[in-house]
């Protein structure tokens, strides 16, 4: 067998596994998809009236706000359930069972293969789920081509690997589950401090640099434009300049640890 059909064997062994354990215990991912869910509702229905009359589109309407919040949420979702990717990493490192695959002869990155591959589907799934709750409460992309709601797709896959490579990391260098959660918490803090509730311009003037160049901001900017027709500008290519970092940032850190001798 060649090298190159082992590893698609040995990755797809691990992408099942993986995605058996989502089945079986699927408490950790519906509590990290509740979080999204449980912002979008908050912030549309209780402080809905508020934002958008602050953001120009009138007090009873809340339409043009909830076209505004959905893209974001999405990308916060995605970086919500990146966080059980660590975690499962973690258990697997902390139960002894990547210690019996190491003596095992099969395709060693097909490990984290399995782990990053089923995360992205996973926050697919939660993207789904996530903007069919949206499209309930009123959101509406009428103007978006089918091209740009393929980009759009594309965008989101991409940004979910970068930020599973990125948690992969993280899992790895945590002692225990409860360490990988907390390591990951910078993938749930960040969408909070970018654009996914308020504009980059209704922020501090001190504070605006930071929300607009870290990676959830122009990510969301460049789904907004691609789904509600707004101005992509520069985020375009800062959402794919950061989509690449991180993935490549990702990919050999979690090497580089995963392949470090445990002795």
């Amino acid at each position: 067998m060649s090298t190159l059909s082992l590893a698609v064997r040995d990755s797809s062994t691990m992408l099942r596994r993986n995605l058996l354990h989502a089945r079986r215990y699927p408490s950790l991912t519906l509590n990290l998809l509740l979080t999204p869910v449980m912002l979008l509702l908050l912030f549309v229905y209780i402080f809905g009236d508020v934002m958008s009359a602050g953001m120009g589109g009138g007090g009873a309407d809340r339409s043009a706000y909830i076209a505004y919040l959905v893209p974001g949420i999405l990308l916060m979702t995605i970086g919500g359930t990146t966080v059980g990717t660590a975690v499962s990493v973690s258990m697997d490192m902390s139960e002894g069972v990547i210690a019996r695959f190491r003596t095992m002869p099969i395709h060693r990155p097909s490990v984290l293969i399995g782990h990053v591959v089923g995360s992205v589907l996973q926050c697919v799934m939660s993207v789904i789920l996530v903007g069919a709750v949206g499209v309930a409460i009123g959101f509406r992309s009428t103007d978006a081509t089918a091209l740009e709601w393929l980009a759009a797709f594309a965008l989101l896959v991409v940004f979910a690997m970068a930020l599973t490579w990125i948690a992969v990391g993280m899992g790895l260098i945590s002692p225990n589950a409860e360490a990988a959660s907390n390591n990951a918490l910078p993938l749930v803090f960040l969408p909070l401090i970018s654009s996914t509730f308020v504009p980059v311009d209704a922020m501090p003037g001190w504070f605006q640099p930071i929300a607009e160049y870290q990676p959830f901001t122009p990510a969301i900017e460049t789904l907004r434009g691609l789904l509600l027709g707004t101005e992509i500008g520069h985020n375009g290519w800062l959402a794919v300049a950061w989509c690449l970092g991180l993935a490549v940032l990702g990919y050999f850190w979690s090497k580089s640890v995963f392949d470090r001798d445990p002795n």
